[in-house]
C-alpha cells in the first residue's frame, strides 16, 4: 500500500531524513519510534505533503502506485483526508476552537463527498458512535473546551477516519493521555483497523506502548532507519544499543533502579545496575517518618460551581473533597490518577493559586489558608511548582539566563547581581546546561533542556518543597529518564521535598516514597509506592496498574 524508496528530506544545508526505505501493506500496523528529533513527525509530513516550502525532498512515496511526491497541492487534496489521513499529536492546538466538534467532522465529508447537510450530521454521530463518545448527539454540538482530552482525541480520529481512508498516520496520538484513556485509544484504533483493513502508521517514543499495537516496528534516530523488524524480534532481541535504550530508559516496574539508564548510558555501555533494596527504603523511611510532617493537609475541600452543555442549570464540582495526609521533609510523595481527578487541583491549592473551600494546610506548623499578601509571597519561595509544559511556561521574548534571575530578584536571593549571575551560571550547570545558555532564547532548546530550565529556575528560590505537576509527561522516554535522575540527584544535594503529580503510575512509583491515589477528588488509596504496586487494594488502583503498557 505504501512504498516509501531512498526518502532524504532536508531544510538549508541540513539534512533531516536520510535516505529513509520502507514498505507498508495493507491491513497492517507499523511502528514508527525513537526520540524527538529521530524525523518520526518529517516521515508522517513527507507522506502527508505537510512539509513547509523550504523542504527539499528527494525520493519516492508511492500510495497504492501513486507517486505523492510527484503531485501538486490540488492533486493532493483530492487524496488527503479520502486516501490517505493523519491523526495529530495534540487534539487541543489541531482542533479549532471556535468551531463546534461536529462540524469539525463534517467539514472534511462536505469536502469529499456530495452527501446532504443532514445525512452528512447522521453521519457524523455515527462516527462519534464508533470510537466511543459518550452522548454523541450532544457532543457534535460541543466545542473543543468542553470535552475531556480523551474525548478530544477521538473527535480527532472521527475527522481521520470520516471518509475510510486506506491509509492512517496516528502521530503520538495518546502522549498526553491517561494510562487508561491511552489504552481504550489503542484498543480503538485496533478494532477500527481491523473492521476496515485500513494500514496504520503508529508514531511513538514509547516502545512498550507500541509493542502493544504493532505488528512491524522500525527505529529511527538522528533521520536514519538503524533497526527494523517484526514486534517480536526488535523487542526480544534488539540489536542496537539504541533500541535496548528505548526499552529501558522508562522506569521498571519490578526493581527500583539508584539510578535510571539513559540513551547515551548504553550507547557508550556504561549502564549501572545498582538497585535500592528493600533493606535500604525501610531504614530510610524509619528515619523520614519519625519526624514533624512538612506538610500536614486536614479535611481539605475545594469546589467549583460548573456550567457545562449538559446541564440546563450550574452544578457544584468537588474536585478535592475530604483529603488528609502529611509530607515529610525529605520525602517525595506521589500523586497519581486520571485527568480530572483532582491532582492538578490540590497542587494549586497547596500553592495557594486557588483557594481551599475549607479545611486547613499546614505548612512548618502554619495554616497557610489563613496568611495575608506579604506572607504568601514569603510563601512562594519556600513553595515552587515545576511546569507540565516548559515552553508555555517560559517567556519567549527574554533569555533563560533573565528568566532565572526575575524570581531570584524579586525575593531578593543574595545581595548583588553580579552574586545573582554567578548563580544562576552554577545552576545551569548543575541541570546538565553551560554557561554560554545563560544568553540563548527557549526557542533555541529542545524540550529536555527547557525543562532542565525550568527546574533551574524552580530551585535558584531554594525551596524547601517542590511540587512536580506532570513534568516529566511531553518528554521522551530517555530525555524523562534524564530528567528525573536530575530531581533525585537534586534532591540528595539540596534536600528538597517533592509532591510528584503525574498519571504515569510507573514513573510515579518509581520516584515516590508513599504514594496517593486519587480518584474523582477523593483519596482512593495510600500507602508505601512499592506495596501499592504490589498489593494494589481498591479496583480502580488496579485498572491504573493493568493499562500501563507493559511490552512483550
Amino acid at each position: 500500500m505504501v512504498d516509501i524508496r531512498n526518502l532524504f528530506v532536508s531544510f538549508k544545508k541540513t539534512t533531516v531524513l536520510n535516505n529513509i526505505s520502507f514498505k507498508l501493506k495493507p491491513n497492517t500496523i507499523v511502528g514508527l519510534v525513537g526520540e524527538s528529533g529521530s524525523g518520526k513527525s518529517i516521515t508522517s509530513k513527507a507522506i502527508m505533503g505537510l512539509l513547509s516550502k523550504e523542504a527539499t525532498v528527494k525520493g519516492e512515496i508511492f500510495l497504492n502506485k501513486t507517486d505523492l511526491i510527484s503531485l501538486h497541492e490540488k492533486e493532493f487534496q483530492q487524496i488527503r483526508g479520502r486516501k490517505i489521513s493523519m491523526i495529530f499529536q495534540e487534539p487541543m492546538s489541531s482542533l479549532n476552537p471556535s468551531m463546534t466538534c461536529g462540524k469539525q467532522v463534517a467539514e472534511i465529508l462536505k469536502a469529499h463527498t456530495k452527501l446532504s447537510s443532514s445525512v452528512i450530521k447522521n453521519e457524523v454521530i455515527s462516527l462519534f458512535e464508533k470510537v466511543k463518545l459518550p452522548r454523541a448527539a450532544q457532543i457534535f454540538d460541543a466545542y473543543p473546551h468542553q470535552i475531556s482530552g480523551g474525548q478530544k482525541q477521538r473527535v480527532m480520529i472521527a475527522i481521520a477516519l470520516a471518509c475510510k481512508p486506506d491509509f492512517l498516520i496516528a502521530d503520538e496520538p495518546t502522549t498526553a493521555l491517561d494510562v487508561t484513556v491511552q489504552k481504550e485509544i489503542i484498543l480503538l484504533l485496533k478494532e477500527i483497523q481491523k473492521e476496515t483493513k485500513m494500514g496504520i502508521l503508529f508514531i511513538s517514543h514509547d516502545l512498550n506502548l507500541v509493542s502493544e499495537i504493532a505488528d512491524e516496528i522500525i527505529v529511527m534516530y538522528k533521520g536514519n532507519i538503524i533497526e527494523k523488524g517484526t514486534v517480536n524480534n526488535v523487542f526480544k532481541n534488539p540489536t542496537e544499543n539504541y533500541t535496548k535504550a528505548l526499552i529501558n530508559s522508562k522506569p521498571s516496574l519490578d526493581v527500583r533502579f539508584k539510578k535510571l539508564p539513559t540513551v547515551s548510558d548504553f550507547i557508550a555501555n556504561s549502564v549501572t545496575n545498582d538497585l535500592y533494596t528493600k533493606e535500604e527504603r525501610a531504614s530510610f523511611h524509619e528515619k523520614l517518618y519519625n519526624n514533624t510532617p512538612l506538610l500536614e493537609i486536614k479535611n481539605l475541600h475545594k469546589e467549583y460551581i460548573s456550567s457545562s452543555f449538559l446541564f440546563s442549570k450550574p452544578t457544584i464540582v468537588k474536585a478535592v473533597n475530604n483529603v488528609t495526609f502529611s509530607v515529610f521533609e525529605g520525602e517525595t510523595l506521589g500523586l497519581v490518577g486520571e485527568s480530572g481527578c483532582g491532582k492538578t487541583t490540590l497542587g494549586r491549592t497547596i500553592l495557594q493559586i486557588e483557594k481551599a473551600s475549607s479545611g486547613q494546610i499546614f505548612y512548618k506548623g502554619f495554616d497557610i489558608t489563613e496568611l495575608n499578601k506579604s506572607q504568601q509571597q514569603e510563601l512562594k519561595k519556600e513553595i515552587q511548582l515545576i511546569f507540565q509544559d516548559p515552553f508555555s511556561s517560559l517567556n519567549p521574548r527574554i533569555t533563560v539566563g533573565k528568566a532565572i534571575l526575575e524570581p531570584m530578584e524579586v525575593h531578593q536571593i543574595l545581595s548583588t547581581k553580579e552574586e545573582r549571575i554567578a548563580y544562576v551560571y552554577e545552576l545551569l550547570e548543575k541541570v546538565g546546561l553551560q554557561k554560554e545558555h545563560f544568553n540563548r532564547y527557549p526557542h533555541e532548546f529542545s524540550g529536555g533542556q527547557r525543562q532542565r530550565i525550568g527546574i533551574a529556575r524552580t530551585i535558584a528560590l531554594q525551596p524547601k518543597l517542590i511540587i512536580c505537576d506532570e513534568s516529566v509527561s511531553a518528554l521522551d522516554v530517555s530525555v524523562q529518564a534524564q530528567v528525573l535522575n536530575l530531581l533525585n540527584e537534586l534532591k540528595q544535594e539540596f534536600g528538597f521535598t517533592y509532591i510528584f503529580i503525574s498519571h504515569d503510575l510507573s514513573v510515579v512509583k518509581y520516584m515516590s516514597d508513599q504514594l496517593i491515589v486519587m480518584n474523582k477528588g477523593e483519596i482512593e488509596e495510600m500507602n508505601d509506592a512499592d506495596e501499592i504496586y504490589e498489593n494494589p487494594k481498591k479496583t480502580y488502583t488496579k485498572s491504573l496498574i493493568n493499562a500501563i503498557p507493559k511490552g512483550i
